[in-house]
């Protein structure tokens, strides 16, 4: 089987690049955090791990809805970089790993941040977040005291141990990132996979960080789950293949539904650069706190095969039959978390609009307008009430939709405050079954959540109806 192009086809996408040391300050925000984690919580989308007993920092717990959302997350991402592609596989490697893989790669000796601790309260920050206060001096952010030790480096990476014995020898990590299984694993998936490079090795799964100072609800977290793609290249076409990732990416997050002007692309400094990397551009998503990193695209030359040959004694280069040479290929590396993902696309979703009443007053909607495709609703089912006459076909209705989507049957309460709820979790369409339905014309009102126009759609056309609208609006609908 082949791989791509030797060099990326044409592509004319308008990202929009700033410089290194662009401006951080977010301004005015459509939506307050307080407000979006209120609303995860109260919905039960996203809330605090270990709640009744104080909690976890940096630990949170997806309920219904937000682990439908990160599997949506998830889908939209493994379909654009595999399903869709011919030149990308996928692979699920272990989180445990031998010791001498994370020697390599640099990270036992290089992942660290700068810590220092305050004297006063024994607290403990990392040094790179703290602020000069309005005197210039650097204090705690817990106590207020100037009495900081210090900076050291503590290495992030979670220690355990495998086997009965807790000794040196026993010892590993707990990955703190996918990528290096790519790389360890790059042959054998080459050579099973009959790929030619250029072709690319993909994984979703959980990395995990000691962070010193998790913050921003979910954006910075302990426990983290990755979403990676390492594309292997011909060195000489490594500079091509990394502006088309990127322009490739852009157009994801337009294409799911995020606002441009939310959206920006930062190319590193060369001092900025990671140890690995020729180039690194950082996907920064104006969060209502700052401009902050969303997704890292990065050329990480030749690096890490380089590092795992030398390391290992195997001989992990590639044999191009074509050209007649043999070579390490260079990589080119789109990564971000499925947490922080999620986080924007809520953000970008979120909105508090003023909606008329059935009353002919005005009321204030809150409506998350999430891509249909990352809904974890898609379909919700209302009976107009719980009258006896109307449960059986709405039952009829549900079991109809349900094999094709995610639905939800809500009967508790008025419509309004129905409709209201299916807004707030971003359901795109409701199904309202009414008494016309059960005695006259064997059709239900099918609401949009973003317009709220209402359409009279036949019971047996309705599986039809919504499939050509969520297929319109690029959400998987069945085959």
């Amino acid at each position: 089987m082949g791989g791509a192009p030797d060099l990326p086809p044409d592509f004319d996408v308008d990202v929009h690049r700033v410089a290194p040391d662009a401006d951080t300050t977010a301004g005015p925000h459509e939506a307050s955090m307080e407000a979006v984690v209120e609303l995860c919580k109260r919905r039960g989308i996203i809330f605090q791990s270990s709640e009744i007993y104080g909690g976890l920092r940096g630990a949170w717990d997806y309920g219904p809805l937000g682990a439908a959302l990160r599997d949506n997350v998830r889908a939209a991402w493994k379909r654009s970089m595999i399903q869709l592609r011919d030149d990308v596989v996928g692979l699920e490697s272990s989180i445990l790993m031998h010791p001498r893989v994370w020697e390599a790669s640099g990270h036992v000796e290089g992942f660290t941040d700068p810590l220092v601790e305050c004297r006063s309260c024994n607290t403990r920050h990392r040094a790179d977040h703290l602020e000069p206060d309005a005197q210039g001096r650097v204090t705690c952010p817990n106590c207020g005291s100037a009495e900081l030790t210090e900076p050291k480096a503590f290495n992030l990476m979670f220690r355990t141990y495998v086997g009965p014995t807790e000794d040196t020898a026993a010892q590993v990590w707990l990955r703190p990132e996918t990528a290096q299984g790519m790389f360890v694993d790059f042959a054998l998936v080459q050579l099973a996979s009959r790929r030619k490079v250029p072709f690319g090795i993909a994984q979703v799964g959980k990395s995990f960080r000691n962070e010193i100072t998790p913050r921003n609800f979910i954006f910075r977290v302990r426990e983290l789950e990755q979403m990676e793609m390492e594309y292997f290249v011909r060195p000489g076409t490594d500079e091509q293949w990394h502006e088309y990732w990127i322009a490739q990416r852009w157009q994801w997050y337009l294409d799911l539904g995020v606002r441009a002007e939310n959206l920006r692309v930062r190319d590193h400094a060369k001092e900025e650069l990671s140890h690995y990397s020729k180039a690194t551009v950082d996907f920064e998503y104006r969060f209502p706190f700052a401009w902050n990193e969303l997704e890292g695209v990065a050329n990480r030359g030749d690096f890490d095969l380089r590092q795992h040959s030398e390391h290992s004694g195997r001989d992990l280069s590639y044999y191009d039959q074509e050209r007649d040479e043999r070579y390490l290929p260079y990589v080119i590396e789109p990564a971000l978390g499925v947490d922080r993902c999620a986080l924007a696309f809520l953000i970008d979703a979120y909105r508090e609009e003023q909606a008329p009443t059935a009353k002919g007053g005005v009321d204030r909607r809150v409506v998350l307008k999430l891509h249909p495709a990352l809904a974890p609703v898609k379909v919700a089912i209302l009976p107009l009430s719980r009258n006896e006459a109307l449960t059986p076909t709405a039952r009829r209705v549900s079991d109809l939709l349900k094999p094709r989507y995610l639905t939800q049957y809500d009967d508790a309460g008025a419509i309004g405050r129905r409709y209201r709820r299916q807004d707030e979790i971003g359901t795109p369409y409701c199904v309202t079954v009414d008494f016309q339905t059960v005695e006259d014309d064997a059709a239900v009102t099918v609401r949009d959540r973003d317009s709220m126009a209402q359409d009279r759609v036949a019971i047996d056309r309705l599986p039809g109806y919504l499939d050509e609208r969520l297929a319109l609006s690029g959400a998987s609908v069945p085959g």
